[in-house]
């Protein structure tokens, strides 16, 4: 394909207000021959023809259509699922390669579904629920593999992670994912008095809580911290020693244990002591 080719956004491949019509519309467009589709895609690929590609994205929006049906249960709009959809399609038609011996629609599929997994990820949960690759081929195969309404047991589980390749952790928490609900955190604005009360902004506040006495106090043990750490680095090593053993250990020694240690008397480690308190104090009030 030419370097810069471009294909543009077709009107009949935008649903409208009125869906019915439109599917009507795409129905009625005529199916290509496998000979009519493969010179229309020659023309395009080798000549840059653009309403050849116009004719094969047209002839191909019945089988867009047929394919949103299939995510009708997500509860998204099927006018804006059929447009995704129609965005892959155009992207296939650009990239189809009318050498490679294979019908349009079987190399056109992939793209679709991409366009409209994408789609129905962005939106059908506020909370994006699947984010790793398992995640996401559980999201669009645990509905269609469940055999009965409910939660599975550890059976079902256990062959439905056999099934789709992922461990069995992850069928569980998919899931619980695709059972919660998306709930307004400040409620309905419609919400009468009696019912205002169960949103999250109203239950979830901590009335106990002040942010900024918090603040302020992490603040003043940070600056505590770093000034006793500076006035005890200017300590000589015993007084360091004898401040440590008395008030900062968790197996602190008493006067004798230290006199005992560094040959003084218990009154001599006293005084050591006072003297490097002195010092710490004067340091952290300047």
């Amino acid at each position: 394909m030419k370097p810069g080719k471009s294909l543009q956004v077709f009107d009949p491949t935008t649903p409208g207000r009125d869906l019915s019509a439109y599917i009507a519309s795409v129905n009625s467009i005529a199916v290509l021959t496998p000979e009519q589709e493969l010179e229309l895609a020659k023309q395009y690929y080798y000549e840059d023809n653009v309403d050849a590609a116009r004719q094969l994205v047209l002839a191909h929006l019945r089988f867009v259509v047929h394919m949103a049906k299939t995510y009708s249960g997500y509860g998204l709009s099927q006018a804006d699922l059929i447009q995704e959809g129609n965005v892959g399609l155009m992207k296939a038609v650009k990239r189809f390669n009318p050498e490679v011996g294979v019908r349009l629609v079987s190399f056109a599929v992939h793209w679709i579904k991409a366009e409209m997994h994408e789609y129905i990820l962005r939106n059908w949960r506020i909370v994006k629920i699947a984010t790793t690759k398992a995640q996401r081929k559980l999201f669009f195969n645990l509905r269609s593999s469940k055999k009965r309404l409910g939660w599975l047991n550890n059976d079902e589980a256990e062959a439905l992670a056999q099934d789709l390749g992922v461990d069995a952790s992850v069928v569980r928490q998919m899931e619980g994912r695709m059972s919660n609900y998306d709930a307004s955190f400040d409620g309905d604005l419609d919400a009468d008095d009696d019912t205002t009360y169960r949103a999250p902004a109203y239950y979830l506040e901590d009335q106990s809580s002040d942010l900024a006495g918090n603040i302020e106090e992490a603040e003043w043990e940070e600056v505590t911290n770093t000034n006793l750490q500076l006035a005890m680095a200017d300590l000589d090593e015993r007084s360091k020693d004898i401040l440590n053993a008395r008030w900062l250990s968790d197996d602190k020694s008493t006067l004798h244990d230290l006199a005992d240690k560094y040959g003084i008397s218990a009154e001599r480690v006293r005084q050591l002591e006072k003297n490097a308190m002195n010092k710490i104090r004067s340091h952290m009030e300047a």
